[in-house]
């Protein structure tokens, strides 16, 4: 048997087990899923689950980071100059498109990860990894003396408003665009909340 047949089954048997736990997930939560139900689900023996997977614990952490490593790699495409020079009014940031849609192919996982019976610790990932994205890439390069409010505060409020925008976006069935939703984000992002409710033109 080749090896590329072999990888091949290798990805097609993990995807099956991790739309298993994904259905799981949403139907009793994680913690009542045993392994039982994850191979009857799958449609797979026990010895096949136990060939990729140490327990449920394990199938969960190595689902998570493969949309952690999914993001990271899209953050190589952030061009700082880009992101600092954009305004966010009527075009999309291209990184926050990509962004979205990949939110979209990995949308059944993402939100049963992120729902009331998925992983808290999975929130706090994500919201960790927007962190030191959004530092990273654009904070570090500001002058914090200039800044009207203390940078870890602003920090905080960016990465738990856009992980927010995000999860309301896959609960309500994502009927909005990747385009359109990175272009909602951005603006809401940059413009602030009193700007884009049409409240700071009424004051002028």
């Amino acid at each position: 048997m080749s090896e590329r047949l072999v990888d091949r089954r290798i990805i097609r048997t993990k995807r099956m087990i991790r739309d298993a736990l994904t259905m799981l997930m949403e139907e009793k939560g994680f913690e009542a899923i045993t392994v039982r139900d994850l191979t009857e689900r799958a449609d797979i023996n026990r010895g096949t689950f136990y060939l990729h997977y140490e327990d449920k614990y394990d199938l969960l952490e190595q689902c998570e980071e493969e949309i952690i490593n999914g993001i990271k790699k899209l953050t190589l495409k952030l061009n700082l100059k880009d992101a600092l020079s954009f305004d966010g009014q009527k075009e999309p940031f291209p990184f926050i498109v990509y962004l979205f849609e990949y939110f979209h192919e990995n949308s059944s996982f993402m939100k049963a990860a992120l729902g009331p019976n998925g992983d808290a610790a999975f929130q706090e990932k994500l919201k960790e990894l927007i962190k030191n994205t959004f530092y990273q890439n654009i904070l570090s390069n500001l002058q914090q003396e200039d800044m009207l409010v203390p940078i870890d505060f602003l920090i905080a409020y960016i990465s738990s408003a856009n992980l927010g925008v995000i999860q309301h976006w896959l609960e309500s069935g994502m009927e909005k665009s990747p385009r359109e939703m990175a272009l909602i984000l951005a603006r809401i992002t940059l413009l602030g909340p009193r700007h884009v409710t049409g409240l700071y033109s009424k004051e002028k």
